[in-house]
């Protein structure tokens, strides 16, 4: 019976241990990129691997660029559209969470998250695009530590520069070049509107660009872009 009670003792402290261990190096990695730039993400390299098993040449187009070299256009539109409350919440929005909660309930499956900006940039980092509770409480967990160490702009640059958007495309300056030809800087109202509406599903949009949806969508942010509060 001693022996069953040590053995029950390990089997839980091990795992637990493990879990502060991974904890912990998400803390601490979150610390050192307050003033050095990720050099990749956990989407970026689970990208690369898939496009290198048809191509083990291919490579993934990215080029960071400071925040003030992002265009102001760029920024409201993803605000407007992905989290028009970033500027004022502490990473969580738990209305947008209650309702994709209860949007999931109906449908019998994780077919929403009622993610923020900083949750979407936690998941980007360290994570996968799988669907779970799980997957989702890691999430929170780095969301907070994200809003722990850095502010919002800081937030705000690092999600601009490794968002995925569109097949081996990660970034404001390498989705310019991509769609538009031009720089993070010089997009305009309606190209910058466009490329937010593409953030959820961005390899479809990538290849269809001429939707009905993402047109009116992207009239709607459109609209939206004034209202929008930078940090």
């Amino acid at each position: 019976m001693k022996i069953m009670r040590k053995l029950l003792f390990w089997l839980i402290l091990v795992p637990v241990l493990l879990i502060l261990l991974v904890q912990l190096y998400f803390f601490l990695q979150i610390g050192w990129w307050v003033n050095h730039n990720p050099d990749s993400t956990s989407f970026m390299r689970q990208q690369l691997s898939t496009l290198q098993e048809k191509n083990p040449n291919a490579q993934l187009k990215q080029k960071w660029v400071p925040y003030k070299r992002i265009s102001n256009n760029l920024k409201r539109a993803i605000i407007a559209s992905e989290d028009s409350n970033f500027s004022g919440h502490e990473g969580i929005d738990w209305e947008a969470l209650e309702k994709a909660y209860e949007k999931n309930i109906k449908k019998g499956k994780v077919v929403a998250g009622g993610s923020t900006i900083t949750q979407q940039l936690a998941k980007n980092l360290f994570l996968s695009g799988d669907r779970s509770y799980i997957r989702k409480g890691q999430e929170l967990i780095i969301t907070y530590m994200l809003e722990f160490w850095m502010d919002k702009e800081r937030i705000f640059e690092i999600y601009l520069n490794v968002v995925e958007w569109g097949v081996g495309i990660f970034g404001a300056e390498a989705a310019a070049q991509h769609y538009y030809g031009t720089s993070a800087a010089q997009l305009n109202a309606e190209q910058a509107a466009r490329l937010a509406v593409m953030l959820p599903n961005p390899r479809y949009y990538d290849t269809h660009r001429g939707t009905g949806y993402l047109g009116r969508r992207t009239d709607l942010i459109l609209r939206r872009m004034n209202g929008a509060a930078l940090p």
